[in-house]
């Protein structure tokens, strides 16, 4: 689901939704609401403010790195390692103006990986974001030589068939913005994800 109108997709976006669901009191008339995002096709969970000081909140939470976002990836190829953390600059590719890429003077970007299985030609990873670049998950697994199985734009023609790139937004922790609690919250991978799982699994036990 596109998350906000644009000329492509002026309607049945998640802002559409959530206005009808909701009633958001927010300064930003053309992202209410909205947090953050997750690149199309990437699937699990967003913030979503119903007020803007609750917004201000979290936008802030995110800017200081103190709020927890959790990934799983599906990827190419295997590791020797079972931990990493990638920290390469990420800023606009200049051979192709619709990509990211890991750039000299790019922003600041830190991805953090953990591997949590092995298949056959591929490998299931958890993720956490310290920093939240365009595409930064994507481009930094393309950059050291696995790029997410399925992804369009950053990964290989020979892939997994799916909805797009396996990625998922898994868990996200924050503290609220008026009890000051701190809340987590977690979603299961899509159908297409787990039964994709299940298939490397079953092929890696021959």
């Amino acid at each position: 689901m596109v998350v906000h109108p644009s000329a492509g997709h002026p309607d049945q976006t998640l802002i559409n939704a959530i206005l009808y669901h909701a009633q958001i009191n927010d300064d930003d008339l053309i992202r209410p609401g909205i947090v953050h995002r997750i690149d199309k096709d990437t699937s699990g969970l967003l913030m979503i403010a119903k007020n803007h000081d609750a917004k201000l909140s979290l936008m802030k939470q995110l800017k200081e790195k103190s709020n927890l976002r959790e990934y799983v990836a599906i990827v190419h190829g295997n590791f020797k390692e079972t931990s990493g953390k990638i920290n390469a600059p990420i800023g606009r590719s200049k051979s192709d103006r619709k990509k990211q890429a890991v750039i000299e003077n790019g922003r600041n970007a830190v991805t953090h990986f953990e591997v949590l299985e092995q298949f056959e030609g591929y490998s299931l990873l958890k993720l956490k974001l310290e920093t939240g670049r365009t595409h930064q998950i994507r481009v930094h697994l393309q950059y050291i030589g696995h790029p997410v199985a399925g992804d369009p734009l950053y990964g290989p023609k020979n892939t997994l068939k799916g909805n797009g790139q396996f990625l998922h937004a898994q868990t996200l922790g924050f503290v609220h913005p008026q009890t000051e609690e701190w809340l987590e919250f977690s979603t299961e991978p899509p159908t297409i994800f787990l039964e994709t799982l299940n298939k490397l699994r079953n092929i890696s036990r021959g």
